[in-house]
């Protein structure tokens, strides 16, 4: 069972993604983080298999806490999570700093374990 870490300001994204994950049977959420610096710091303590975690949040964003994870552990999988959609230069950066990909919100569930089944 792979362990994810789930990274959004939005309680209700966090739960929708939680609810996915928990009920395929295939993951297991190791824990929430509310910004940039909880998932750095719940990375170091948790260990997942995989990040799920939004672009935008207050304090330290998502792009910035990727630079940190991905200098951190090289083989680092992060999905990054955006209402952006799939243009821009927020999206292209992500990829560039090491994200694995990213998923816009609103999102499917079956979208989103598709993509976390392929990592």
């Amino acid at each position: 069972m792979k362990k994810v870490l789930i990274v959004d300001d939005s309680i209700s994204v966090a739960r929708q993604l939680d609810k996915i994950l928990s009920e395929s049977g295939e993951f297991q959420v190791v824990g929430h983080g509310k910004n940039g610096m909880e998932a750095i710091r719940m990375h170091q303590t948790e260990h997942p298999d995989i990040i799920c975690m939004d672009m935008n949040m207050p304090g330290m964003d998502g792009l910035t806490a990727l630079r940190t994870l991905v200098a951190l552990d090289k083989n680092i999988k992060v999905v990054m999570v955006t209402s952006l959609g799939g243009v821009g230069d927020k999206f292209t950066e992500a990829l560039r700093l090491g994200a694995r990909t990213v998923i816009s919100k609103p999102f499917e569930a079956d979208n989103v374990l598709k993509i976390l089944r392929e990592l």
